[in-house]
């Protein structure tokens, strides 16, 4: 592992779990079933713990809302795992204000998304990042998803970003293998596969880990496929990936990741409900069949 990965993997962790933000039955969020998630993930391995993403349904929690889980998921991994808060929106002054208050509130790290909706130019781009990597101390990982945000971060603006002291790291939903390698030869960005569907080519290539839906359920899977690739166990590898293939289909390919993972969360009695904030529904009855099959067969 190069030192670039190293430090990468000290300060973000390898395998790290988009939390999805545990709800009561009226919505509200749930601070007993986010304690239990906390301890879920690190009894399964989990070194990194993602808070405010995508799958954490970022766009509807509030400023407080975010603070308050940020100082709860803190506290309950206490330094166990390492806490990277989600702070991109599509607006620059809230992405900074909201990167100071997850710095005070305890974080050890920022995830920031390209800004969506507004569409900028890859210029606006570099400049909203920037202004996030310079309001705090905190190191951050970029999250290119241009399925989501309608514009992807190009090659020229990874390299760009990299040249700042705290950009470190990229969560990589792009699915673009060969740009994440030409990025990866032109830079010290440390990549972490975003796509649950090619967590074992990211790593072949040489990524340091995954940031993973899938992961709330089976985390303690995604940490023997990174040992798996890091020994050169191929078949190994390859063995662990095509047992969860049914497990990913289910959460990622029906009705919407975060969805299904609290489902799954709520059919293991993890979570109490598997709530989610409109414009998301909870998963209909054929989505949950066929997530209950996978979890059998996992």
């Amino acid at each position: 592992m190069t030192d670039s990965r190293e430090t990468a993997q000290t300060l973000f962790g390898s395998n790290l779990v988009a939390m999805v933000t545990p709800m009561g039955a009226d919505g509200s969020v749930d601070p007993k079933g986010a304690a239990s998630l906390v301890d879920h993930l690190l009894t399964t391995r989990c070194d990194g713990i993602v808070v405010g993403g995508t799958a954490g349904e970022a766009p509807t929690l509030t400023a407080a809302e975010m603070v308050e889980l940020v100082s709860a998921v803190a506290g309950r991994a206490r330094g166990r795992a390492r806490v990277i808060a989600g702070v991109g929106t599509y607006d620059t002054a809230a992405s900074v204000e909201r990167a100071r208050r997850a710095e005070a509130a305890g974080a050890d790290a920022l995830l920031v998304v390209c800004p969506y909706y507004s569409r900028p130019t890859q210029a606006g781009v570099v400049g909203h990042c920037l202004a996030v990597a310079d309001a705090t101390d905190l190191p951050v990982m970029l999250y290119d998803v241009p399925a989501r945000t309608g514009i992807s971060m190009e090659t020229d603006t990874l390299i760009e970003l990299a040249r700042h002291p705290r950009i470190l790291a990229v969560k990589d939903a792009k699915e673009d293998l060969f740009d994440a390698m030409t990025v990866m030869a032109a830079t010290s960005l440390a990549y972490y596969c975003g796509s649950d569907e090619l967590n074992l080519p990211y790593l072949s290539i040489g990524a340091c880990g995954v940031v993973s839906v899938v992961g709330n359920i089976v985390a303690d899977r995604n940490a023997d496929l990174i040992r798996a690739v890091r020994g050169a166990d191929l078949d190994s590898a390859l063995a662990i990936q095509r047992s969860l293939l049914g497990l990913t289909a289910a959460v990622m390919r029906t009705s919407q990741g975060a969805i299904m993972a609290k489902a799954a969360l709520a059919e293991l009695g993890i979570i109490e409900h598997a709530t989610v904030r409109m414009p998301l529904l909870e998963s209909p009855a054929p989505d949950l069949a066929r997530l209950r099959t996978a979890l059998a067969e996992v």
